[in-house]
């Protein structure tokens, strides 16, 4: 006497990746463009088969947008990278007698002298330098405004959040937001900086935050349309 395999689970795509999350409240697919995956984000409560299902009903339009997603960017010789909204053009100058890499940046140009054969990250930590740099300034100068005090900044490689405010009044923010036009990262640190006076997303959150943005509409509007861009540079 034969039987049949019950088949009580749904495969899903190798582009879905499955996390759960004590904190999300429903199912949600939120695309990682470094790796070209979606994440599977399941509650508590929500047994895989229902979330498998989610999943599949939404294929469709993952696959559209993993397929709108650019070729990723690598620093090398000759690429043009936007820094702080102005474009520069890459210059690697490769001299095996020097003791160690120095970089300049100018006007158009990111001027890189190093003995190394593959200096990218030297140049990511320069960028990472810079931007913490710059966003010292910045943020300490919003979190002024507010009378608030900053209790520490700190630049990763994060990629789910562009930035994050901690209830100690830490705040972090994405390396490669470098590499977003001024408007949108002034945004990103004005809503941060406002998560020190509202640790929420209220109406007086966001009316802080645009009073605190040098051009809140249009850093806000390009950063929901285009931040995923920003995770194509490697």
């Amino acid at each position: 006497m034969g039987f049949t395999l019950l088949k009580t689970d749904i495969d899903l795509p190798p582009y879905i990746k499955i996390k759960h999350s004590k904190r999300a409240k429903h199912l949600a697919l939120r695309l990682d463009s470094q790796n070209r995956v979606f994440n599977l984000i399941i509650p508590q409560g929500i047994n895989l088969h229902k979330a498998h299902k989610f999943a599949h009903e939404n294929e469709s339009w993952m696959q559209k947008r993993l397929s709108q997603l650019s070729s990723p960017i690598y620093f090398n010789n000759g690429i043009e990278i936007p820094i702080f909204g102005k474009t520069h053009l890459i210059k690697i100058d490769h001299d095996e007698k020097l003791r160690k890499t120095n970089i300049i940046l100018n006007n158009n140009e990111l001027l890189v002298f190093t003995n190394k054969d593959d200096p990218d990250l030297r140049i990511k930590r320069f960028l990472k330098k810079e931007m913490r740099n710059h966003v010292n300034a910045l943020a300490n100068e919003k979190a002024n405004i507010i009378g608030k005090t900053i209790n520490k900044i700190q630049i990763r490689d994060t990629k789910s959040r562009w930035g994050s405010c901690s209830v100690s009044g830490g705040l972090s923010f994405s390396w490669r937001l470098i590499l977003a036009p001024y408007e949108a990262l002034d945004y990103v640190v004005a809503h941060e900086v406002a998560h020190l006076e509202h640790l929420n997303h209220s109406k007086s959150f966001w009316k802080l935050c645009e009073k605190l943005s040098t051009n809140y509409n249009d850093g806000k509007i390009w950063m929901r349309k285009n931040g995923h861009e920003l995770m194509q540079y490697r």
